[in-house]
């Protein structure tokens, strides 16, 4: 299915042949995963910037556990932040990175208020 966002943006979900899906999109859960990394990288980004700090890219690598049960919902999300730029400096990368967690990623508190256990780490890199 195509599933379209207020702003006219579109993706693709899909399911596993096995369940009746065609294998043509992402499965909802992953979407569920890449909207918290997307969240809070948005918010390490801005956070940096108005720290004026000069990153050139972040990306974030996010891994989920769900439990062995139905619904399978996720029980731990870890993500790692890789940040690059020029004379970034680590208590800065990690203030943002706390700061998306604790205070403006509602992805990731919304996620946390529901009992999944959230965790994050970052790696710095010159640019």
């Amino acid at each position: 299915m195509q599933g379209e966002s207020g702003s006219g943006h579109s993706v693709m979900v899909d399911g596993p042949e096995s369940i009746g899906g065609l294998n043509q999109g992402m499965r909802p859960m992953e979407l569920m995963l890449m909207s918290v990394g997307a969240c809070s990288s948005v918010d390490v980004i801005s956070i940096l910037k108005k720290a004026r700090q000069d990153v050139t890219d972040c990306s974030v690598e996010v891994d989920g556990e769900r439990v062995d049960a139905v619904p399978a919902v996720f029980k731990k999300i870890h993500l790692n932040f890789k940040v690059s730029g020029n004379g970034l400096e680590e208590n800065k990368v990690k203030r943002a990175v706390e700061l998306s967690a604790e205070r403006y990623c509602s992805a990731s508190i919304m996620l946390k208020n529901a009992g999944v256990e959230i965790s994050h780490s970052f790696e710095i890199s010159a640019a």
